[in-house]
């Protein structure tokens, strides 16, 4: 038998002109390792809680004319017998990771649900053996963390994920919001008075600059997941949804804990951060698949609330408002099914989701009216919009009876997101062995990647505004542990200062179509910013985003953009949106810009970017994270995004029992 680094030795040192013996190649081993990639030890990638399930997977390449026969992983030099064994010949990418073709007889195989117990470093072993008889090995490595500390005193935990926001989103919000007066904050941001900070750092597996999934997904794994993947590690097949896995939080607790599962969000359902809590994908666009493994799965989450928009993803296909197609659905393998006690699944686009989900014992709400009248002692699944709901800026227009947008969204009644976490709370406290809820504030992101700051600094107050409920349930209730954080941050979006003339002449300059009247003599930058005052109305949002010498908002990750620092009347168009409209929708989105360059025209000053494209980019710094209540202290310092993980279930779980339990 050859090992892999030998194998490659014999190859480099083989003249070109005579032929070597033949050997299998392991291309790819799953978990992460960097032994694997590149024989050193350090860092350790791949780390898990004892009892926390995970796939191994490795992916083979035989010789040419032969096949691989068998396929065999070991821990620690012991075979591994537990979990599901899988092996996968068809149905592969048609380049493996190091950008090759696949050859053919390239096989994945895994071993699926498999656990460890023992803390400790542990060593990971694959042999591949080919039809002639060579074979090869390959080793990894990964980490079985310890339970730390009495833990226990933690029964539910409330994760609150402000998407794309960074430290000057936060500013922001606090100088619109609450006002500044001789360099003293008026008052505070709700999670401004968390008594724990740390910053946190929030590289994807494959890159320093991540998108939502893994940015979620790493909070609630323990692990690293590549970009526009969730719940999953990279593989080398090209269905979305055979990855090999790792346990979420939702099902760890819920498995060992028993705990219950509650989803709020003012994005899609399907979209990236509720997804990467529950659902395993490596296409984050998958929505069929995406939303039906949230009712069929919902034994291994415990999921009890799923709030948002989407309701296009539970309509069946062909009817008016449905997206779902048969492209995006899934079946699990036989080996899934069993390594992970999962649903089947099924390829059914004309599913109604919405009668599944009731059929359960969900009811349904659509509307900020049912909202308020649904009962807390049943599970409950809310539907507010066909795509993403929304923002804070435009329902609030709306509720003041100036409602533009939502008019034309038809959409009139919708909540606000701390409206959806009070009721969320209020059903998942009867939970009788507690919960982890996580609520998002989406468009804090979207809005920051459109560089529409009115909008986005709206969305933070309206987030700030379920961070209060939170904080609220958690004075009422000692043993709850709240979390405020990001993914990632969005726009490299920074306070440059304030506006140095009064709204009507910013108007007035917006006319001029000369470029620097919007620049020169308005921007005004150190003691020229001054502190800008919003008059704050008793729903607790501005009156106007457009006060004399406002805040003025500038981006480092930006693309080219139209910019007159004046609220737009709409956001850029959102194509997050049923394929079929529903009705009534009487005029979006044909009258609303859908580029930075199309807004903000006739003033023409143009503010060139660094990035190509017609959106704003996430960008690799750090984010603040704050927490309050039980087990709160665990959280200061530096950390890594993967490290919050640990430290929630080590709040949580009691210590020395069996996780399995």
């Amino acid at each position: 038998m050859i090992t892999q680094r030998r194998l490659w030795t014999l190859l480099t040192l083989a003249p070109l002109a005579l032929p070597v013996f033949a050997a299998p190649q392991i291309v790819r081993l799953t978990p992460p390792s960097e032994r694997f990639r590149s024989g050193q030890a350090d860092p350790i990638v791949a780390r898990f809680m004892p009892g926390q399930r995970f796939d191994v997977q490795a992916t083979v390449v035989p010789d040419a004319g032969t096949d691989i026969r068998s396929v065999e992983f070991r821990i620690d030099g012991h075979s591994l017998s537990d979990g599901a064994a899988e092996m996968v010949r068809s149905g592969l990418n048609a380049t493996l990771a190091d950008h090759r073709p696949t050859p053919a007889g390239t096989t994945v195989a895994s071993r699926r649900g498999c656990s460890v117990l023992q803390a400790g470093r542990h060593r990971l072993t694959v042999v591949a053996a080919q039809s002639d008889g060579q074979s090869a090995e390959a080793e990894g490595e990964f980490l079985i963390e310890r339970l730390q500390g009495q833990g226990g005193r933690v029964r539910n935990v409330i994760l609150l994920l402000g998407d794309g926001m960074g430290i000057a989103h936060r500013t922001a919000a606090r100088i619109v919001g609450h006002g500044y007066t001789q360099g003293k904050a008026k008052s505070l941001l709700a999670m401004d008075t968390f008594p724990d900070v740390a910053l946190v750092r929030t590289a994807s597996l494959n890159s320093i600059v991540t998108d939502s999934s893994p940015g979620m997904s790493n909070y609630v794994t323990g692990n690293k997941a590549a970009n526009n993947e969730e719940g999953v590690w990279p593989d080398d097949t090209v269905d979305p949804f055979d990855n090999p896995r790792v346990e979420y939080l939702s099902e760890y607790l819920h498995r060992t804990e028993g705990k219950a599962l509650g989803l709020v969000t003012t994005a899609d359902v399907f979209d990236a951060t509720p997804a990467a809590n529950a659902v395993h994908s490596s296409n984050r666009s998958a929505g069929t698949g995406i939303v039906d493994q949230y009712l069929d799965d919902r034994g291994l989450t415990g999921l009890s609330v799923l709030m948002g928009g989407g309701r296009r993803w539970f309509l069946p296909a062909g009817s008016t408002g449905s997206s779902r197609s048969a492209k995006h659905d899934y079946q699990a393998s036989d080996a899934l099914r069993a390594g992970w006690g999962m649903a089947a699944g099924r390829i059914d686009p004309e599913r109604h989701l919405i009668d599944d989900f009731a059929a359960a014992g969900f009811q349904y709400v659509s509307t900020a009216t049912e909202l308020s009248s649904a009962s807390a002692d049943k599970p409950i699944l809310g539907l507010f919009a066909y795509g993403n709901m929304n923002v804070a800026y435009d329902k609030i227009a709306g509720r003041r009876g100036q409602g533009l947008v939502t008019d034309e969204f038809g959409l009139t009644d919708q909540p606000l997101l701390d409206e959806m976490t009070e009721k969320a709370l209020a059903v998942l406290a009867r939970a009788p062995k507690g919960f982890y809820l996580m609520v998002e504030g989406a468009s804090i992101d979207k809005q920051a990647h459109a560089m529409d700051a009115d909008r986005w600094i709206d969305e933070v107050l309206e987030f700030d505004r379920a961070v209060a409920v939170a904080q609220a349930f958690a004075q009422r209730h000692p043993d709850t542990l709240v979390i405020v954080t990001a993914d990632h941050e969005t726009g490299g979006s920074s306070i440059i200062g304030a506006s140095r003339v009064s709204n009507a002449e910013l108007h007035e300059r917006a006319e001029r179509a000369s470029g620097t009247a919007l620049r020169n003599g308005v921007v005004g930058t150190y003691e020229q910013a001054g502190f800008p005052q919003y008059a704050i109305l008793d729903d607790g949002f501005p009156q106007s985003m457009d006060p004399d010498h406002k805040l003025l908002i500038g981006y480092g990750a930006n693309p080219d953009r139209h910019e007159d620092w004046l609220a737009n009347p709409r956001p850029l168009a959102d194509g997050v949106q049923p394929s079929q409209a529903p009705s009534p929708f009487p005029v979006y989105p044909k009258d609303y810009p859908t580029t930075p360059l199309q807004r903000d025209v006739r003033g023409d000053f143009l503010v060139t970017g660094q990035v190509e494209g017609d959106s704003a980019t996430h960008t690799g710094a750090d984010v603040p994270l704050s927490a309050m209540g039980a087990g709160s202290r665990r959280f200061h310092g530096v950390i890594d995004n993967t490290d919050v993980f640990f430290a929630i279930v080590n709040a949580v779980r009691r210590g020395a029992n069996d996780p399995a339990r």
